[in-house]
């Protein structure tokens, strides 16, 4: 676990243990998916021979938890909070409305019709 978790931080903001984590995971993902996706391809392709095929599959489920997708969790980067997150500015819904109503994000206004 700790050879994924990142010597410096570059997230700027209000840090707790769950943001650390997903800042970690985002990571190790970004890191090692074209790995992944050459295993994954190599799995699929029928007209390669069964033992490499499954020497693929060994490896990929070998590989640490924190590179598959689907430990990748959105979370608010200020707040930590891991529900009512908008994905285009990772922010959670109350903190954006803070955010929105106080000018910092910028070409987000107040709708009024």
């Amino acid at each position: 676990m700790s050879m994924f978790r990142a010597k410096k931080l570059d997230i700027g903001s209000f840090v707790n243990i769950r943001v650390i984590r997903d800042h970690s995971k985002r990571k190790a993902f970004a890191e090692h998916e074209p790995e992944r996706q050459a295993l994954r391809y190599i799995i699929r392709n029928t007209t390669l021979p069964a033992r490499t095929r499954a020497e693929a599959q060994l490896q990929l489920t070998k590989m640490h938890c924190y590179t598959r997708p689907t430990q990748i969790r959105n979370r608010c980067l200020i707040g930590g909070k891991s529900r009512g997150v908008f994905r285009d500015f990772r922010l959670s819904r109350f903190v954006f409305r803070e955010q929105a109503l106080a000018g910092n994000i910028p070409g987000v206004k107040k709708a009024s019709w």
